[in-house]
């Protein structure tokens, strides 16, 4: 990304009140100091995936590798913390031009303590999508959630297509150096 991909102070705030904003870079929000990236601090896991296209796909940094899924509908992203931990985003990157039918068009986003308490926070119906997905997960006022587990599932995908693509997932705590909140953990 070079600088005139990155977003002033003023275009961060506007972005920060949007529920689903495609074709953004989450390291935006890192760049800007009110965020840091959580997903390092969580377990992994998938509800399925083809041979050697699957969980790691999610994490490594490229936009050339994905993870598929290998089955039926619903497909899901499990994303574990070891202690209740804030969330403030959960951004993944789709690309609808490389993927077609593999590409999500409906998604439910799910947190609880454990998989027996989830609870649906957002959902959204994608249109083509080519870029970063971003879902706010600050339900009240700007609060972030918190949350033990997040759950992204695939609800449908573009054209009935049956397994998805996702090409990387990011998770966003919120930042506050003089608040109650450092490291996205109660302090």
């Amino acid at each position: 990304m070079n600088d005139s991909d990155m977003a002033d102070a003023s275009q961060v705030d506007r972005l920060l009140i949007s529920t689903v904003k495609e074709k953004f870079d989450p390291r935006t929000l890192l760049l800007n100091g009110h965020h840091f990236e959580v997903g390092s601090k969580a377990i992994w896991s998938v509800s399925s995936c083809k041979q050697n296209l699957g969980v790691r796909h999610l994490r490594d940094g490229s936009l050339d590798t994905y993870w598929q899924s290998d089955g039926p509908q619903p497909h899901w992203v499990d994303i574990q913390f070891m202690q209740k931990t804030a969330v403030s985003y959960l951004c993944f990157y789709v690309d609808f031009k490389a993927d077609e039918s593999y590409t999500p068009s409906r998604i439910s986003v799910r947190a609880g303590t454990h998989y027996h308490d989830l609870s649906e926070v957002a959902s959204h119906q994608l249109r083509e999508p080519a870029g970063w997905v971003l879902i706010n997960l600050q339900p009240d006022e700007g609060r972030p959630l918190h949350t033990f587990l997040l759950q992204l599932a695939v609800l449908a995908n573009h054209q009935n297509g049956r397994d998805t693509h996702i090409r990387q997932v990011v998770v966003l705590s919120p930042r506050v150096e003089d608040g109650e909140w450092l490291q996205g953990t109660l302090r």
